[in-house]
């Protein structure tokens, strides 16, 4: 068998990794542990991020024609990718948690929402909280007034009672 028969298949892996993919982040791992390697990678799988160690020029062949191709001028020394179908701060909020503990971690560049973003543009994509504690938020901030004027309300009622 050929080499390029036997490439054939990880190319096609990755191109339907990346294909309709929330956010796709770019990371560079050399010199982490085995313990915080196998750590991240189990919050990670928790979170639904499909994480992944492939060859740079693998990566260059898949993404060839899609909008991750402006990640092909990263790809130097031993990268990984971290590709989020559903959450698209997922993988940069966690890679970037790591990464402030482990110093050999370190967040390149990614693709969110078809929009190129580069070490700076992920870096503050972690920040941002997930979709669930941006729910949260919202729905705490509906209720506070609600809440208030129920309370309000109800120390109206109570002050009648007592004239």
């Amino acid at each position: 068998m050929a080499k390029v028969e036997q490439k054939q298949p990880i190319v096609a892996e990755i191109s339907e990794a990346i294909k309709d993919a929330a956010s796709i982040v770019l990371v560079t791992y050399s010199g982490i542990t085995v313990e915080q390697d196998t750590a991240m990678r189990k919050e990670l799988r928790e979170a639904g991020v499909s994480y992944k160690v492939y060859k740079n020029t693998m990566m260059k062949f898949a993404f060839k024609g899609t909008p991750c191709e402006e990640l092909c001028k990263h790809l130097e020394g031993p990268n990984a990718i971290a590709i989020s179908k559903d959450d698209a701060t997922a993988p940069a909020r966690i890679l970037a948690k790591y990464a402030k503990d482990v110093k050999a971690l370190k967040l390149v560049a990614g693709v969110v929402e078809d929009a190129y973003y580069d070490e700076a543009g992920i870096t503050a994509l972690s920040s941002i909280p997930s979709r669930e504690e941006l729910l949260g938020k919202l729905l705490g901030s509906i209720q506070s007034p609600i809440a208030n004027f129920a309370r309000v309300i109800s120390q109206i009622a109570e002050k009648q009672e007592e004239a």
